[in-house]
């Protein structure tokens, strides 16, 4: 019997702070979303809040509101692809094994609907896709309006690497 650990044998810190912050009543998931917009502070300017964290499958909702709102008062796709690169951001965090890295290296995505009310953006991944040596790894993502309309869909392309030793 092996004794090394398994690369998912820590849980990860962004879904350890997840499940600390939820303890905290009727503030804890607003302190979550702040504290991971501001690991990369252009996901404020959207404002998520997270609705579910888990290991692959991540979805966050922006609100419909004048900030992210285009020319025809809908909301703005390049707005809707920064809740999608949250998404997926914080899908990765609580999903990549402990002796990798990942860096996004590309988006595809298409607009098939009218974003008018606030959005629900998802992203998943399959938990095979994460195990072997292959780099390349995809995040399907879409983007959901309250009548369940999809919005925005497509994937955003990860680089999955071993982690460097310290």
């Amino acid at each position: 019997m092996s004794t090394t650990p398994s690369p998912h044998s820590r849980e990860p810190k962004v879904l350890a702070l997840r499940r600390r912050m939820l303890r905290l009543p009727v503030v804890g998931e607003r302190i979550f979303d702040i504290v991971f917009a501001r690991m990369a502070p252009y996901f404020s300017t959207v404002r998520p809040h997270f609705t579910r964290v888990e290991p692959n499958h991540v979805e966050l909702v922006i609100g419909k509101r004048r900030r992210v709102h285009n020319h025809i008062g809908t909301v703005h796709v390049i707005a809707i692809c920064n809740g999608l690169e949250a998404a997926m951001g914080c899908l990765a965090e609580v999903t990549v094994p402990a002796d990798k890295r990942w860096i996004p290296r590309g988006m595809q995505v298409t607009y098939p609907a009218k974003a008018d009310s606030d959005i629900t953006c998802i992203a998943t991944t399959e938990p095979a896709a994460w195990v072997g040596d292959d780099p390349a790894l995809p995040v399907t993502v879409r983007a959901v309006r309250a009548d369940g309309t999809v919005v925005v869909e497509g994937t955003i392309d990860l680089w999955v690497t071993p982690r460097k030793p310290r």
